[in-house]
């Protein structure tokens, strides 16, 4: 007979190496190629002493003249708060108690409900990867209160069953509205809440952000490529070398490899960075694929980790992702990235070790993994990127 004791113990021993191993190796291409360390974590931060220049300690001078002095390495500290990543599964009593004679049932409907948290887990960390760790989706453009519908500047980020938040500045204006419907055709949305006329009056006002997640998100590319403002606590202003390379497309500027070339070559001159991975839409990926085609018959390709297939630029592997801002490519080392992670993913447990927990007034229990980690990037000024290819 399956008991709450049978259901926690599968959740532990069976479903969470698998979901574990998936999210870890299985999110994206990208994800993929950053490692994952437990190192540079001091309690509820990610604090990672980098090194910056030349050491400082050479000369070329006479025979019998004095030796250079000797000098340390210069150090910045990069200091970032460990993000909290939490996916919560959710079944109901009823439920339980009718798989609890039928073992297959139980494990179906186990099953499903991991299968729709690694969907969304998966969704959530791939979209966190190209973003600024503010946790914005979409813009809000306007909305008709008769037929709830919201039309926004992308849906990239927006997905049926996603719980979102509305937020004007700082104010929350609704929040925990589930996504039911994404028009991607028309760019707009439905949510399962009722709009208010005053919704609908300041719409053009608002962001939308992933439920209870504003400014609470990984550190993602988006952030990485600031061209102002501070990064891992530390003034761009005061210390130049941490800007990353931008070239923006001019209208008449056409996107072909040596454009591309120009970007591996800028980063290395200014700062000695060898590039090794190119990822950008897959609108990009397939025009560079056609410029490409002329001088050769068979597309060379890599083969990445996961088993994943990209083009090759010169040996260097290009991979489109349907998260990367439209019109954007980014040209990076991947081995300057790193996710400090405190744990591994987990389930969240009461001090007797339960980790299903019946819903407060409700006649349902829910589990929740939790990975408490942040994205590093210890060379920020020695990545590339290009705006406004068209």
């Amino acid at each position: 007979m399956v008991t709450m004791e049978t259901a926690q113990n599968a959740l532990k021993d069976i479903y969470l190496d698998v979901v574990s191993e998936q999210l870890n190796t299985k999110t994206n291409v990208l994800f993929n190629e950053f490692k994952q360390t437990s190192q540079d974590i001091y309690g509820r931060e990610v604090q990672r002493l980098v090194p910056y220049g030349v050491n400082g300690g050479v000369c070329a001078g006479d025979e019998g003249g004095m030796l250079p002095t000797g000098e340390n390495n210069s150090y910045i500290n990069f200091t970032s708060n460990l993000k909290n990543l939490y996916g919560t599964i959710e079944i109901t009593d009823k439920a339980l108690k009718a798989s609890s004679d039928d073992a297959g049932a139980f494990v179906n409907l186990l099953s499903a409900e991991m299968e729709g948290l690694l969907a969304s887990s998966k969704f959530n960390l791939g979209r966190m990867m190209f973003g600024d760790g503010t946790g914005k989706l979409s813009n809000v453009s306007s909305a008709v209160r008769s037929t709830g519908k919201i039309v926004v500047s992308s849906t990239k980020n927006l997905i049926e069953g996603l719980v979102v938040d509305f937020y004007n500045g700082s104010t929350l204006v609704l929040g925990g509205a589930r996504i039911t419907a994404v028009d991607k055709t028309n760019n707009s949305i439905y949510t399962d809440q009722t709009l208010s006329q005053a919704f609908v009056s300041d719409a053009s006002s608002y962001v939308i952000y992933v439920q209870n997640s504003k400014d609470q998100e990984i550190t993602g590319l988006e952030k990485v490529f600031e061209q102002s403002g501070t990064i891992y606590g530390v003034n761009r202003s005061l210390y130049p070398f941490l800007t990353s390379y931008l070239k923006t497309m001019g209208e008449q500027e056409t996107f072909d490899e040596i454009v591309l070339q120009s970007v591996f070559d800028e980063v290395e001159q200014r700062t000695g960075n060898k590039l090794n991975f190119i990822v950008t839409t897959n609108k990009i990926k397939r025009m560079f694929a056609d410029v490409l085609r002329p001088y050769s018959k068979n597309m060379e390709t890599n083969t990445l980790s996961g088993g994943y297939k990209a083009l090759s630029f010169n040996g260097i592997p290009l991979v489109g992702d349907k998260f990367c801002p439209e019109g954007v490519l980014y040209a990076l080392n991947t081995d300057d990235f790193a996710v400090h992670k405190l744990c591994d993913w987990e389930w969240l447990a009461n001090e007797d070790g339960a980790i299903l927990k019946q819903k407060q007034g409700y006649a349902s229990f829910t589990a929740t993994l939790v990975k408490y980690a942040e994205l590093v990037c210890s060379r920020p000024g020695g990545q590339g990127k290009i705006n406004n290819i068209v």
